[in-house]
Protein backbone atom coordinates (compact mmCIF):
# COMPACT_ATOMS: atom_id res chain seq x y z
CA UNK A 1 0.00 0.00 0.00
CA UNK A 2 2.84 2.19 0.75
CA UNK A 3 4.40 1.88 -2.85
CA UNK A 4 1.34 3.87 -4.76
CA UNK A 5 1.56 7.04 -2.99
CA UNK A 6 5.54 7.21 -3.50
CA UNK A 7 5.25 5.48 -7.13
CA UNK A 8 3.07 8.60 -7.26
CA UNK A 9 4.92 11.30 -5.86
CA UNK A 10 8.26 10.18 -8.18
CA UNK A 11 6.39 9.91 -10.93
CA UNK A 12 4.97 13.51 -10.35
CA UNK A 13 8.19 14.64 -9.53
CA UNK A 14 10.05 12.98 -12.53
CA UNK A 15 7.31 15.05 -14.69
CA UNK A 16 7.81 18.24 -13.43
CA UNK A 17 11.58 17.53 -13.96
CA UNK A 18 11.25 17.25 -18.02
CA UNK A 19 8.78 20.25 -17.51
CA UNK A 20 11.53 22.13 -15.42
CA UNK A 21 14.46 21.35 -18.24
CA UNK A 22 11.70 22.14 -20.81
CA UNK A 23 10.73 25.64 -20.13
CA UNK A 24 14.48 25.76 -18.77
CA UNK A 25 15.31 25.33 -22.67
CA UNK A 26 13.22 28.42 -23.54
CA UNK A 27 13.54 30.52 -20.67
CA UNK A 28 17.41 30.62 -21.96
CA UNK A 29 16.85 30.49 -25.27
CA UNK A 30 14.95 33.94 -24.83
CA UNK A 31 17.39 35.30 -22.64
CA UNK A 32 20.28 34.29 -25.13
CA UNK A 33 18.45 36.43 -27.74
CA UNK A 34 17.55 39.01 -25.12
CA UNK A 35 21.82 39.55 -24.87
CA UNK A 36 21.66 39.60 -29.08
CA UNK A 37 19.28 42.10 -28.99
CA UNK A 38 20.62 44.34 -26.22
CA UNK A 39 24.13 43.89 -28.05
CA UNK A 40 23.37 45.21 -31.09
CA UNK A 41 21.52 48.23 -30.08
CA UNK A 42 18.04 47.72 -31.67
CA UNK A 43 16.48 49.30 -29.26
CA UNK A 44 15.02 48.38 -25.66
CA UNK A 45 11.34 47.68 -26.43
CA UNK A 46 12.05 43.91 -27.50
CA UNK A 47 14.60 43.65 -24.90
CA UNK A 48 12.18 44.91 -22.29
CA UNK A 49 9.06 42.24 -23.21
CA UNK A 50 11.23 39.64 -23.42
CA UNK A 51 13.06 40.43 -19.78
CA UNK A 52 9.51 40.76 -18.46
CA UNK A 53 8.33 38.05 -20.61
CA UNK A 54 10.35 35.66 -18.99
CA UNK A 55 10.32 36.82 -15.57
CA UNK A 56 6.28 36.42 -15.31
CA UNK A 57 7.00 32.96 -16.98
CA UNK A 58 8.88 31.85 -14.83
CA UNK A 59 6.75 33.04 -11.53
CA UNK A 60 3.49 32.08 -13.10
CA UNK A 61 5.21 28.04 -13.98
CA UNK A 62 6.65 27.75 -10.33
CA UNK A 63 4.38 28.55 -8.16
CA UNK A 64 1.91 26.54 -10.14
CA UNK A 65 4.63 23.82 -9.45
CA UNK A 66 4.83 24.95 -5.91
CA UNK A 67 1.53 23.94 -5.17
CA UNK A 68 1.43 20.17 -6.29
CA UNK A 69 4.31 20.45 -3.08
CA UNK A 70 7.97 20.39 -2.59
CA UNK A 71 9.32 16.79 -4.18
CA UNK A 72 8.05 18.66 -7.80
CA UNK A 73 9.23 21.92 -7.18
CA UNK A 74 12.77 20.44 -6.35
CA UNK A 75 12.81 18.31 -9.37
CA UNK A 76 11.40 21.50 -11.82
CA UNK A 77 14.61 23.28 -10.25
CA UNK A 78 16.90 20.42 -10.92
CA UNK A 79 15.50 20.19 -14.32
CA UNK A 80 15.91 23.94 -14.87
CA UNK A 81 19.10 23.54 -13.65
CA UNK A 82 20.00 20.98 -16.07
CA UNK A 83 18.81 23.08 -19.22
CA UNK A 84 21.07 26.18 -17.54
CA UNK A 85 24.11 23.72 -17.76
CA UNK A 86 23.26 22.21 -21.55
CA UNK A 87 22.40 26.35 -22.33
CA UNK A 88 26.03 27.28 -21.50
CA UNK A 89 27.75 24.17 -22.87
CA UNK A 90 26.09 25.45 -26.47
CA UNK A 91 27.59 29.30 -25.81
CA UNK A 92 30.91 27.95 -24.81
CA UNK A 93 30.54 25.94 -28.14
CA UNK A 94 29.69 28.75 -30.28
CA UNK A 95 32.60 30.87 -28.99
Amino acid sequence: MMQEPFASVAMLALATAFAGAAFGLVYFAALDRTAVLLATGRGWLGPSILTFGRIAAATIILALIARLGAAPLLAAFLGFLAARAVALRAVRRRE
